[in-house]
């Protein structure tokens, strides 16, 4: 069983940067994976995702302000987000097994495009 665990949220005030780390445990990091958030009162919207340590992806919202990474020597994933505004507030969960391509992410939910998540870690950015 692959165990996903976020670490690196926190409080921002606007405009400042975060950058959020995801350790796998259980098996190596999986081929394709990414990073969605919920906000109070809000659905799942997903953030971004990698296949292959190559291939990338973003939400609208996220474009040109956060970036997705890995590190396959130490089976973590990352998002560093910059630029950070009040509405990036929600708790980000970092999620594996891709059901359908990259092309589609942004069309799916991010309950339908990812197999699983972890716990997740709150961000929080003040004006």
């Amino acid at each position: 069983q692959v165990q996903l665990m976020e670490t690196g949220g926190g409080s921002v005030q606007s405009g400042g940067s975060l950058r959020l780390s995801c350790s796998v445990s259980g098996y190596s990091l999986p081929a394709c994976m990414g990073w969605f958030r919920q906000a109070p009162g809000k659905e799942r919207e997903g953030v971004s995702a990698i296949d292959n340590d190559v291939s990338t992806v973003y939400a609208e919202s996220v474009k040109g302000r956060f970036t997705i990474s890995q590190e396959n020597d130490k089976n973590t994933l990352y998002l560093q987000m910059s630029s950070l505004k009040p509405e990036d507030t929600a708790m980000y969960y970092c999620a594996a097994e891709c059901r359908a391509d990259l092309t589609l992410f942004r069309l799916l939910d991010a309950t339908t495009f990812f197999g699983y998540g972890g716990q997740g870690t709150q961000v929080t950015v003040s004006s």
